[in-house]
């Protein structure tokens, strides 16, 4: 039976977007990208079809929001004290970003991005941008720290750990290990970082 959302409560604004944010992930999560519709979000947020396409006109700029919104945001790395575990923290929290919902829509974003090209400027810019400012935050705090020279911080440098899961988690799926987080950390990032 279809809920009449006319008949619920109306909500608005952050709690309207939070429902919505989270139906959007429970489908990905129940359905995959490939089965997930802007009328089972509807439902599922107990929100009306055109309050959707209002803010949201297809549904890879929902799914693109809705996982933007699960990811760390500049501000609220963990700081631990140190590069080394402050990287393991911030790779740790994107494989388990890449082993839930976040993972499957990059998969469904991206094959629909290879067949179209149209979401993938859009794409490019997320991915980079939100990754880039959040090992920005715990490279420069390492820099402040006298752990990292600031002539080593390089966009590259600040690309490598990110790239590295998403190549891994493309090419072999979920669940990406644990100890995959702390070669790439130990292996390439400490040293890339902190060698001339």
């Amino acid at each position: 039976m279809v809920t009449d959302h006319r008949k619920l409560p109306r909500r608005r604004g952050e709690a309207l977007s939070a429902a919505i944010y989270q139906a959007t992930l429970d489908e990905l999560a129940e359905s995959g990208y490939a089965g997930l519709t802007m009328e089972r979000v509807a439902e599922r947020a107990r929100a009306s079809k055109a309050s959707l396409y209002r803010r949201w006109p297809t549904r890879i700029e929902l799914v693109m929001e809705a996982v933007r919104n699960t990811l760390l945001l500049p501000g609220s790395v963990p700081d631990t004290g140190n590069l080394r575990d402050d990287l393991v923290a911030l790779l740790g929290h994107v494989r388990q970003a890449l082993s839930g919902p976040a993972g499957e829509a990059l998969r469904g974003l991206l094959g629909e991005a290879l067949s179209s090209g149209s979401p993938l400027n859009s794409m490019r810019r997320t991915s980079q941008g939100m990754g880039r400012k959040t090992m920005e935050e715990v490279v420069q705090r390492a820099v402040e720290r006298g752990e990292v020279d600031p002539e080593a911080v390089t966009p590259r440098r600040l690309d490598a750990g990110h790239a590295l899961l998403r190549h891994h988690f493309l090419f072999n799926g979920p669940p990406i290990p644990d100890e995959l987080v702390v070669q790439i950390v130990d292996e390439v990032l400490v040293p890339l970082l902190t060698r001339g």
